[in-house]
């Protein structure tokens, strides 16, 4: 066997060491879901999770870095929002607490239109609608 291809496996094992380490895209949108909990709309007494700002989380992992990327379709309560810079940075801020976790790409979208009707049950309690 020739030094190249005693490295290359090498390479090859410690890759798949790492891989293997690594949580999977769903366990890792678990994780997402625990950061964004901990997110609250500044206006109001819930998270941005719970508030249904949150529309689709995609979750994979990067073929070169083999690190997980996300992306968060999102809306906010208005499209005047105040603080939605503030929300967003918070958001992509995940990427600094959660290791494995490379990149946040945020899409801001209001269709459809949030609305009560997307907040959890918990929420609406939090909130005096139920």
């Amino acid at each position: 066997m020739s030094e190249e291809t005693s490295i290359n496996e090498k390479m090859a094992q410690e890759r798949q060491k790492f891989i293997d380490s690594q949580p999977t895209d769903a366990e890792m949108e678990e994780k997402i879901i625990g950061h964004l909990k901990e997110i609250y709309d500044p206006e109001l007494p819930v998270n941005i999770y719970d508030l249904g700002l949150i529309y689709n989380i995609d979750v994979w992992t990067d073929e070169v870095s083999m690190m997980k990327m996300c992306k968060i379709t999102m809306t906010l309560t208005s499209a005047t929002c105040s603080f939605s810079q503030v929300i967003i940075d918070l958001v992509k801020s995940i990427v600094k607490r959660q290791e494995g976790l490379e990149e946040i790409d945020v899409e801001i979208v209001f269709d459809p239109p949030w609305g009560q009707d997307s907040m959890t049950d918990e929420a609406k309690l939090a909130m005096g609608l139920l």
